[in-house]
Parts: structure tokens; sequence; C-alpha cells
């Protein structure tokens, strides 16, 4: 027998015990999208027109390619909270749901991973 009263019981759980964080990460990294891509925009505009050489020599910067590796790990982690969320919602199919999740989940690892790889081939020389 609970003491608790059932809101007590379900205070920030959510269904899966997780929604809240799922929820809050969600919210924070499009919040850190906000500057970032806004960044990322100006720079590659700035960039129009320039020789390769140039394009390299931005990328060679620390500033840069730190900004650039939050932004790729920062997007693609958005992204796969979103669809994820989507997938959750729209796929009835308890089988196809798991594995649309983990497919997702591991794409978008495998995205943060080689993205981070050619940021710091082309940072590093």
């Amino acid at each position: 027998m609970s003491y608790k009263t059932p809101l007590a019981r379900v205070i920030g759980l959510g269904s899966a015990k997780d929604g809240s964080s799922h929820w809050w990460w969600q919210r924070l990294t499009a919040l850190a999208l906000v500057p970032l891509t806004l960044w990322f925009i100006f720079s590659i505009s700035t960039l129009t027109g320039e020789c390769v050489a140039d394009i390299r020599g931005w990328m060679e910067s620390p500033l840069t390619a730190t900004l650039l590796i939050a932004f790729v790990v920062s997007l693609f982690y958005h992204a796969q909270l979103g669809v994820q969320v989507v997938v959750e919602d729209y796929v009835h199919h308890e089988g196809m749901k798991v594995g649309t999740i983990l497919a997702v989940k591991f794409l978008s690892v495998m995205l943060v991973i080689s993205s981070t790889i050619s940021i710091l081939r082309v940072a590093l020389g």
C-alpha cells in the first residue's frame, strides 16, 4: 500500500520514465543550434567564391574547428531526438518502432563520428 497520490507517483517520470529528460535535451540542443547555425551561415556566406586553400585555412583555426564540431554534434543529436519522437508517435508495431529508433540512433552516431573525423583531418592537416 502506497501513501503517495497518483500524481506524486508519476511527476517528472513520463511514460518511459525519461520523457522530461528527452524534452529538455531537445530544447537545449535547439537553443545551442540557434547561435551555431547563425555563425555557420554567416561564415559560409563570407567564404563564397573563395578557393579551396582559403576554406581549408578557415577550417584550420581551432575556434572554427571547435564550433563546427559543436554544430555537427548538436545538429545530429537534435535531429535524432526529433525523429525518435515522430517514430514513437506514429509507428505502432513495437518491433518496427524499436528497430527504427535503433537504426536512427546508429545512423546519427555514425554521422557524428564521420563528420568529426573529417573536420579534424582538415583542421589538423
